[in-house]
């Protein structure tokens, strides 16, 4: 019966910050005049890190108003014994305000301003523990800088986002960062180990909104681009000059559709490039507008950022939409989608037409819809469970579709997530089921994971599951420790067991495992990983082992992250057993207050069972920002791949080179205007790099919104 009680009771904070009405609204310049005298006040913040739940090293007071159509922040940020820092191109004082206006303690609204003035907004999803940056909103801030204290005022229009009608509680929650002893501050209790909760945030209480009817938005974009090609035979220039339209209408609150006609989704900074010696493609994120927004309802749950021990089941991969081919992407005549939230149901759905592809004479990809369906209901404060369903089709006989069910229990840093999904392609049938367990059971930290795919499991035209067949199991369980004062911040240390049975293979390998992972209070900390043991791969039987180490930390006021892999197992590049190193590098170095250089690099180095290096691959991404201004920045880089024949380092070539120039300025809310330039080359036949395609682009996007 205690059990039971556990698993239902939910924590919520007693904090209640009461928001008052305003008849006269303040104006944002950064100067908290005399309207806000009527504002209730949230001061008594709590230290986060680096000394959990400590007093805060300066004070912070935040004051909330509403009117008819906006909601207001104001922050009065004390400096009596560290002076905030600003800048534009390095790490800043900055605050932050959270909002959950659904009150579902799963998913809200963030709002971020730099001393410098950079803003940043996005969503909240997985009860706190995943940010997604990808929602862009119309609102409004100011700072300004004083002896003593800097201040903030933030101004954020109701139709901006969307919210619960009648609902008078809304989460909230307060955030402070001071640069100079690194230190995070709250107004509710955050634990290190559990993150920032959106169950557990405060209270606004007192909300009216009082905007009513239609918010329209319209979302022209003008593309020019010119490319140039090279080929055998032919050097060709081609001008491409497009103008595609967005639409999007709140229908109520809650409620809101999206659509797309003709839309340009080419991209302006290419895919990083990255040496796959293993058997599945890589994984790609999403940056087309159309698909970002919203995306929150089209995902199965996760457990947030910084788990990399699960791989929530992904049957929609919005990328198969107008995919990438031959360095082209199949075009899109248009995309809808509809949206509904309520404080415990969200339900999505979408579509989308490609047109048909072709490359020269030969058709590559006919014309295609796809479709997905998402609903989801909260359980237990914030748990939840779902259903997702997507599908694609050419034609009758031609068709892709999948089914999905998901569920997460959360308790704190506690979360326990299962699913499961059936696929149908072209009559194929196939079954996956997933599930994983993150759970502090006093102070003994448990990470598990089972995956189980069948072999005719396909979602190969809509989804992104490419281990067909596998199966894998993970156990790691170990002490987490925590110091509240002195030079360590937490360590975790645990043994574990890795099971895992190929796609095409009979038998189980069974690989011990070791997780060392230590962080200091001055933010350095760093990861290391030891696997070993028997496995079957590839018609093949040998010991698998490996050995990773990733540091991350602060040098000169900058963050650094570095690391290396050292690992024996199979080289599906090349086909057979062979041994491979791997180290990276990313850095970046703010030279004074606009401009700043950095850099980021990998290093490849295989060689096979007797000894012999067979190939060393570097990869150096020089780049230097210059940021005009918090709206104005200008981006340079050139990214230069290499090889080496064995271990004849100098006969080292380069072997491509890529350079690109961006130019982007935030000239309105949501209105941004692109300058590009790309310029790539690879080794030709004559030991010499030759070009292959140059681009160069202006793109504008021009926000209308009533």
């Amino acid at each position: 019966m205690v059990f039971i009680t556990w698993l239902l009771f939910v924590t919520v904070s007693e904090k209640t910050i009461v928001v008052h009405f305003t008849e006269k609204a303040p104006a944002i310049d950064g100067h908290i005049e005399d309207v806000w005298a009527q504002a209730d006040s949230a001061y008594d913040f709590i230290q986060h890190y680096p000394y959990e739940n400590e007093k805060p090293t300066e004070r912070t007071v935040v004051y909330v108003l509403q009117d008819h159509d906006n909601l207001y922040f104001a922050f009065r940020c004390y400096a009596d014994s560290l002076e905030p820092v600003f800048h534009l191109t390095k790490s800043e004082d900055w605050v932050a305000v959270g909002i959950d206006p659904f009150n579902c303690k799963t998913m809200g609204y963030y709002f971020l301003l730099n001393g410098s003035g950079i803003f940043d907004d996005g969503w909240v999803l997985d009860d706190g523990r995943t940010k997604d940056g990808s929602w862009d909103g119309v609102w409004y801030q100011a700072i300004a800088k004083y002896d003593d204290r800097y201040e903030v005022e933030m101004k954020i229009p109701f139709k901006t986002i969307r919210y619960k009608e009648d609902l008078t509680t809304w989460g909230v929650q307060f955030e402070r960062y001071i640069e100079k002893n690194q230190e995070d501050q709250y107004w509710t209790e955050v634990l290190q180990i559990d993150g920032d909760l959106v169950s557990r945030w405060g209270t606004l209480a007192n909300m009216n909104p009082q905007s009513r009817g239609y918010y329209f938005e319209f979302y022209p974009e003008a593309y020019t681009r010119i490319d140039r090609y090279w080929y055998a035979e032919d050097d060709s220039i081609d001008f491409t000059p497009s103008i595609s339209l967005n639409a999007k209408w709140d229908i109520t609150p809650q409620a809101t559709f999206n659509a797309t006609v003709y839309p340009d989704f080419a991209q302006i900074e290419s895919d990083p490039f990255t040496l796959n010696l293993g058997r599945y493609p890589i994984y790609l994120d999403e940056r087309r507008p159309f698909f970002l927004e919203g995306k929150d309802v089209f995902r199965m749950s996760d457990f947030g950022e910084g788990k990399g021990f699960f791989d929530a089941l992904e049957i929609f991969y919005s990328r198969k939409v107008g995919r990438s081919m031959n360095g082209d992407a199949v075009p899109i005549i248009t995309g809808a989608k509809l949206t509904n939230k309520t404080e415990d149901f969200n339900i999505g759905v979408l579509g989308a037409l490609t047109d048909e592809y072709s490359c020269g004479d030969s058709l590559v990809e006919p014309d295609c819809g796809f479709g997905v369906v998402r609903a989801q209901q909260r359980l237990f404060g914030n748990s939840n469970v779902g259903i997702l369903a997507s599908g694609a089709m050419t034609d009758p006989d031609n068709y892709n579709y999948a089914i999905g069910l998901d569920g997460v229990y959360r308790k704190r840093a506690n979360q326990f997530i299962i699913q499961g999904a059936l696929s149908n392609n072209r009559g194929k049938y196939g079954w996956a089921v997933n599930s994983g367990f993150f759970g502090l059971l006093g102070s003994i930290l448990t990470i598990s994971r089972v995956e189980l795919i069948s072999d005719s499991f396909d979602v190969t035209d809509i989804g992104f599951v490419p281990w067909a067949g596998q199966k894998q199991a993970m156990l790691l369980s170990g002490p987490f420790k925590q110091w509240r004062t002195g030079f360590m911040s937490n360590l975790y240390a645990a043994p574990g067991v890795y099971a895992i049975q190929e796609a095409g293979d009979t038998n189980w390998s069974i690989i011990g495992l070791i997780e060392i992972n230590p962080n200091t209070r001055s933010g350095w900390g760093c990861d290391l990983s030891l696997y070993c043991g028997p496995y079957y791969e590839a018609d093949t039987h040998y010991t698998y082992r490996s050995i990773c180490l990733s540091t991350w930390g602060r040098l000169f006021d900058q963050h650094v992250d570095f690391g290396g892999e050292y690992t024996y197992t199979y080289n599906y590049w090349r086909g057979f057993l062979a041994y491979r190193g791997i180290g990276w590098l990313a850095y970046n170095y703010a030279l004074e207050q606009h401009v700043s250089i950095g850099m980021s690099s990998n290093l490849w180095v295989e060689w096979d069972t007797l000894g012999s290096i067979l190939a060393i691959t570097p990869r150096v991404r020089p780049n230097i920002n210059v940021r005009f201004s918090a709206r104005m920045n200008l981006q340079m880089f050139s990214e230069l791949v290499m090889a080496t024949p064995g271990s004849d380092i100098p006969e080292t070539e380069l072997q491509s080179n890529r350079f690109g120039v961006l130019f982007s300025w935030n000239f309105l809310p949501k209105s941004w205007l692109y300058i590009a330039f790309n310029d790539y080359r690879m080794q030709g036949g004559q030991g010499s790099l030759e070009p292959q395609y140059q681009i160069g682009a202006i793109k504008a996007k021009y926000l209308l919104y009533f």
